[in-house]
């Protein structure tokens, strides 16, 4: 594939040129270590590197563009150096001209905020399959080209991997796409050129400090979502989060809302919930789904408002809820012998413990008894760790601190932050295991029967990430192992 370094430039904001425009690009990376004879590289400022500093080796192999912030003090003979404002915005709009911006081929919606965004993207795909269409997704679980699932590493990806997959899915005949836009996609520019049809904000609660460094930062990243929305598009908030509103201050969409609580475009109702499903009223129509909670009711009346904005039958999709399945790992349920429950969700925020708990105590009564596992991710925010075991501990009969994905720090020291978060009452039903394996035999072997157990935090994932390594670690297979020794 070749197009014209004019051709490409159409589409960003140019501070200056130096070389000629009127040559074929057969290649576009930001990786310098990709650069080909021809190609264009992109130096963007990451996270961990700076991108032009690589500017004069990528130089000297004969590419044929670079696109920089700063212009390098020495130039290389036949290279076009392009220099504009922001290179992290305009890898996205020339990763998007390469590909032939499928987004505008596409009705693309974007979910957005702290939980809810993969179950919320999941379901909108299920539920145009179950219309008839062919969708793709893009989420932090898997992505789907149609029905093909490719694996995911991100929960959005970088710009030239987000449009590359875009474009397979137009050349599949896909006629809509989901996506999760997770906060550091915004914050780095990663979605920029692309053409959204409508966005869904869920919620936002404290998540990704070690990234952002505050809340604010965070919830104006999650707002730079909606604030590059055009007038055509949809904005789709929860009403009963109170940073929905400010998420809508500057877009160009238009609102739209949804609500548990109040008047809304768009209403839900619990009715009746138990563990395997839950009665609901949508817009003062009944309609049993297989989901259980408040935090899933909030879930599904955005997927209800986002599926009829996006263009679906009102009355097939009211029909199509029923039908909708729970994505794996989230609140996945098994039951195991004397009829022990055990739940998997990727829990890994205090909020979204405080949500999965309220819900399970909900159902079982103030006398069923509810045992949590839970960690925290290590090279994470640190600050949320005492916040998540004391969220656990007040609302578990019983609590055992283990590992996550320690990643470069060790278990041990985690848990000792995450029982500063304990009073000295709720340390004498708390148990301590950093094998995450080892903790979960225990937690179901001490259940009592019709008792439930939560394992939180890694939900979906299938590996362990300790020292740089990812080992296999499924925490439903643990389940399944750990009941078959009972």
């Amino acid at each position: 594939m070749t197009t014209k370094l004019a051709t490409l430039l159409e589409d960003i904001e140019v501070l200056e040129v130096i070389g000629e425009t009127d040559k074929n690009i057969v290649a576009l990376e930001s990786d310098s270590r990709k650069t080909v004879k021809n190609g264009m590289f992109v130096a963007v400022r990451g996270v961990t590197t700076d991108g032009h500093k690589y500017i004069p080796v990528v130089a000297s192999n004969h590419v044929g563009a670079i696109v920089c912030e700063e212009m390098p003090s020495s130039l290389e003979k036949g290279v076009t150096y392009v220099r504009v404002a922001n290179s992290a915005v305009a890898l996205g709009r020339l990763a998007s001209a390469w590909y032939g911006h499928p987004s505008r081929h596409l009705k693309l919606v974007g979910v957005t905020g702290t939980n809810g965004k993969t179950t919320t993207a999941t379901l909108l795909y299920e539920m145009a399959r179950l219309e008839g269409y062919r969708a793709g997704l893009l989420s932090t679980v898997c992505n789907y080209i149609d029905s093909e699932a490719r694996p995911t590493t991100h929960t959005t990806p970088d710009p030239l991997t987000l449009n590359a997959l875009l474009a397979e899915m137009v050349e599949r005949g896909c006629d809509y796409a989901f996506m999760e836009v997770s906060s550091h996609a915004a914050a780095q520019h990663r979605i920029a050129g692309l053409h959204f049809a409508g966005g869904v904000f869920s919620n936002l609660t404290r998540d990704h400090l070690d990234y952002h460094g505050t809340v604010d930062n965070y919830m104006r990243a999650k707002k730079a979502f909606f604030d590059m929305l055009p007038e055509s598009a949809f904005a789709l908030i929860n009403l009963d989060d109170k940073a929905g509103r400010f998420m809508v201050q500057n877009t160009r969409a238009r609102v739209y809302t949804y609500s548990l609580r109040s008047d809304a475009d768009f209403r839900g109702r619990i009715l009746e919930t138990r563990l395997d499903g839950t009665l609901m009223m949508l817009n003062n129509h009944e309609v049993e789904v297989r989901f259980t909670g408040r935090f899933n009711a909030y879930n599904l009346t955005a997927v209800y408002g986002a599926a009829i904005l996006t263009g679906f039958n009102p009355e097939e999709v009211l029909v199509n809820m029923s039908r909708l399945v729970p994505v794996a790992g989230r609140f996945q349920t098994f039951t195991g012998p004397s009829g022990v429950t055990a739940i998997v969700d990727y829990a890994h925020t205090p909020d979204a413990l405080v949500n999965v708990l309220d819900t399970i105590r909900e159902i079982v009564g103030p006398q069923g008894e509810i045992t949590t596992v839970v960690g925290a991710g290590g090279n994470r925010d640190a600050g949320k760790r005492p916040m998540m075991a004391q969220e656990a501990a007040c609302r578990s009969d019983r609590l055992v601190l283990t590992s996550d994905n320690p990643r470069d720090e060790r278990p041990e020291d985690i848990i000792e932050q995450m029982k500063g978060g304990l009073s000295t009452e709720e340390m004498r039903r708390t148990l301590c295991i950093a094998d995450r394996r080892e903790a979960i035999r225990v937690a179901v072997r001490m259940a009592a029967p019709g008792s439930v157990v939560l394992i939180a935090g890694k939900g979906h994932e299938t590996y362990q990430e300790i020292a740089g390594t990812r080992h296999h670690f499924d925490d439903r297979e643990e389940v399944a192992n750990a009941f078959a020794e009972l």
